[in-house]
């Protein structure tokens, strides 16, 4: 008799091993958000940006029913509020507001302690802007491609300034690569 409850142990067992991956499985994350969200800004309070983060905030804040708010840390072109971001906790609690600054600041700045096309994620586009770049018709460059390859052999010949904007025609994390 024992032999046999074995046996038929060992069938439902296998029975139950084979049948389980058909089974659905219940997993449940944690539903985002779960606390406050911060948006860092990286201009000063006020600006366009700041603006169009407390808009966004407002309406994430409806949506999702979760708080979310704007903290401004202006600083050396963006990059104070940028480095913020990099270095937080990768937990989608802390999210920067970038804009075409923050790609033309990685090819002027040679010693951030961050690489922006690496450490950033996009997440989403909420507004795009066309931008222009204007230079001195004696320089000899036309599209933007051949002007970057020009910064670079003159770097050390001549210190160009830095423009308080520019981009190009494309979308500004293409630029900066």
């Amino acid at each position: 008799m024992m032999g046999k409850m074995k046996r038929r142990s060992f069938l439902g067992l296998a029975a139950g091993a084979v049948a389980m991956p058909a089974l659905p499985r219940v997993a449940r994350a944690q539903a985002y958000p779960s606390r406050s969200v911060r948006i860092i800004v990286g201009t000063a309070a006020g600006g366009g940006m700041d603006i169009a983060g407390r808009v966004i905030a407002q309406a994430l804040t409806e949506r999702l029913g979760q708080q979310f708010f704007v903290e401004d840390r202006p600083g050396a072109g963006t990059n104070v509020g940028t480095e913020l971001v990099v270095r937080s906790t990768p937990d989608g609690y802390t999210l920067l507001l970038s804009s075409a600054a923050n790609a033309i600041n990685a090819t002027l700045y040679q010693n951030l302690n961050f690489n922006f096309i690496r450490d950033v994620a996009p997440v989403a586009t909420i507004a795009r802007v066309p931008q222009v770049m204007e230079v001195h018709p004696s320089v000899p460059a036309k599209p933007f491609q051949s002007l970057s390859p020009m910064r670079r052999r003159t770097r050390t010949k001549s210190t160009w300034p830095r423009p308080a904007t520019a981009a190009c025609s494309r979308s500004p994390a293409s630029c900066s690569r």
